[in-house]
């Protein structure tokens, strides 16, 4: 148990050491002030802006108009723009737009960013006219010297991740004391990081990086927080750490932006994994992977008092004195974090309630909790033997028919089917039925009484059901011209899909619109 002591009351006591540290250095960040005070006298970077963008047509258009008018000249980048099997008419908005190179992924589902960005990065690598990536999500929106930020930045990093700012006046009150503690930790300890030079993770919603670097590795990986933590070491190992740049921000609203970080077991899987690759030559790629074990405030909380409570009973490799000096240097630390972190006083008060958050979260997700969580909640459980299949939608409501990014998950459970239908944290579960059309037919009646209608091919109103012998009827048929008359030969397609030629039909009773099929 001494052992145990001695080793935990060193690793916190270097941290506090660590932690105050980058206190100190935050105090002057001067070198992003003068950055973005000379920006614009820099040689200009061309520029390839990627954009991807899943259901994000409001948003896409105002960043494609702040595109329009950046500072930058309009010869030194390039935009490009991935619509990701998009069923809200994104791509109407590029009829136009010879400046906007689109790649439309369309009939092959969902990929997600990852596969969209990789093909396109793979299409783009011979091109040498392109010195530099911009990758950025359709939701953010940008300042008008956004472009020029970027090209100063990149004269000093190869690797550069941005800041995210949002509003909060629409959060609850968790999600507000998430934002504060997300606020308090780019303005802080990334800041300060990036100010020592150390490397941060990489962050695909806003993220820039040297086409050379893209080329030399081969891939970008996106995939999920998880996977860009693991890019952002092996960008370290390679010797072109991501680095952290407050001057680079793009705007995001709350309710576009899912608060995210990496999983504990996810950053103990790496260290091991990094920790045999670390060379002393790389101090850059051996700092990175050490912090992957960044202790939380509960862990520092625990080793203090066990180790305050311990050395001033009974005797400890060092005196009580120092190990309460080394608790007032954490305390100093953090007080000294808070000037420029930029956070209002009701920010800090949430961000004090950060670490009762983070308890609460992990008694929520401790096993033997999720277990009888999961027997209570049982319509969120699949048993053994059950199918799920999730699919992005897009809603029309109201008059306007405003388009509303929604989610249905098709289950096949004991041989009864069943949808759920899912908008923002509302959900809605049909009753179990022999047949998945059924299910269907259900929900299009519930959502017709709020004079929703669901954009997809089953409630389209070129869409005719196609009797195929299966039980669930899940294959139709469409028999709009699009996008030719000329071509006569039966569409086939599948209920859930969709395309931008989507015209709502008249919702029926299923068992009338069925017999009119048949006596056709």
């Amino acid at each position: 148990m001494e052992i145990i002591l001695d080793i935990l009351y060193i690793y916190v006591a270097l941290y506090t050491l660590f932690f105050l540290a980058l206190a100190l250095r935050n105090l002057n960040d001067k070198p992003f002030k003068r950055e973005r005070r000379f920006s614009h006298y820099d040689e200009k970077d061309n520029l390839a802006v990627v954009i991807y963008a899943h259901n994000n047509k409001a948003t896409l258009a105002q960043l494609i108009n702040q595109l329009k008018l950046q500072d930058y000249p309009i010869d030194n980048f390039k935009v490009f723009v991935l619509l990701d099997n998009c069923c809200d008419g994104s791509e109407e908005l590029f009829q136009r737009e010879p400046f906007i190179k689109v790649i439309n992924i369309e009939n092959v589902g969902t990929v997600g960013k990852d596969q969209a960005v990789s093909m396109l990065v793979e299409r783009l690598t011979n091109d040498q006219s392109i010195d530099s990536y911009v990758f950025i999500d359709a939701d953010r929106s940008i300042p008008a010297d956004f472009l020029s930020i970027v090209n100063a930045a990149l004269t000093r990093n190869s690797v550069i991740s941005g800041e995210t700012l949002m509003l909060t006046e629409n959060l609850g009150p968790v999600d507000k004391i998430k934002a504060a503690y997300q606020k308090y930790h780019m303005n802080f300890l990334r800041q300060a990081r990036s100010l020592f030079g150390l490397a941060a993770r990489a962050d695909s919603g806003v993220f820039i990086i040297k086409k050379d670097i893209v080329d030399r590795i081969g891939e970008v990986n996106f995939k999920d927080i998880n996977t860009e933590l693991k890019y952002s070491l092996l960008l370290s190992k390679i010797g072109f750490p991501c680095t952290y740049n407050p001057n680079i921000q793009t705007y995001v609203d709350t309710l576009n932006y899912e608060f995210k970080m990496p999983r504990l077991s996810a950053r103990i899987n790496l260290f091991k994994n990094c920790f045999r690759q670390i060379r002393p030559n790389n101090f850059a790629f051996a700092e990175h992977t050490f912090s992957l074990l960044y202790p939380n405030f509960w862990l520092i909380a625990l080793v203090y008092a066990l180790v305050l409570k311990h050395s001033y009973n009974y005797y400890f490799f060092v005196d009580f004195r120092i190990v309460l000096f080394t608790f007032i240097l954490l305390l100093v630390g953090f007080g000294i974090s808070l000037i420029n972190a930029k956070l209002s006083f009701m920010e800090t008060i949430r961000l004090c309630l950060y670490p009762v958050y983070s308890i609460c979260h992990i008694i929520k997700h401790f096993p033997p909790i999720r277990a009888i969580r999961n027997k209570i909640a049982k319509r969120e459980e699949l048993p053994a033997g059950t199918e799920k299949l999730a699919v992005d939608v897009m809603v029309l409501a109201g008059k306007n028919q405003t388009h509303i990014p929604c989610r249905l998950e098709f289950i096949s459970e004991s041989g009864l089917a069943k949808i759920k239908f899912i908008y923002k944290k509302k959900k809605y579960v049909t009753r179990s039925h022999l047949r998945m059309i059924d299910a269907l037919q259900e929900l299009k009646l519930k959502l017709n009484e709020y004079n929703f209608v669901i954009k997809i091919c089953s409630c389209c109103e070129y869409f005719n059901s196609l009797p195929d012998g299966s039980k669930n009827m899940l294959k139709g048929t469409c028999c709009c011209d699009f996008p030719s008359p000329a071509l006569n030969e039966t569409k086939e397609t599948l209920i859930w899909n969709s395309c931008s030629e989507f015209k709502p039909g008249k919702v029926e009773n299923f068992m009338s619109e069925m017999s009119e099929n048949y006596q056709e």
